[in-house]
């Protein structure tokens, strides 16, 4: 997987891009422009939790922003990986078809 610098959105995935906030990375916005985005969500919240992908601690979910350019939100890293999805206010889910999205630190 090839790095992403800070204060830069990483390439977009399925609709989906990082950017690190501080050098650290402890600090990342999520930009999501996919399928929820694509189907006119009036809303968008991020699902999240830290740690391994098939234990996620520290579970919450937070309020997208509306912008330009899709929906963004930013999140305080609690665990060298973040685990995250997406859902609109209709309960529609994006997934990634299953796999989820993951942010690690390294």
């Amino acid at each position: 997987m090839k790095a992403i610098k800070p204060f830069q959105f990483s390439q977009e995935i399925h609709g989906v891009s990082v950017k690190p906030m501080t050098e650290s990375g402890r600090e990342v916005k999520i930009r999501y422009k996919g399928l929820l985005a694509e189907s006119g969500a009036s809303g968008v919240l991020m699902h999240f939790g830290f740690g391994e992908q098939e234990g996620w601690k520290k579970v919450d979910s937070k309020q997208m922003e509306k912008t330009f350019d899709g929906w963004e939100a930013i999140v305080a890293m609690e665990d060298s990986q973040l685990n995250f999805c997406f859902r609109d206010i209709a309960q529609n889910w994006d997934n990634n078809n299953g796999l989820n999205w993951i942010y690690r630190i390294s």
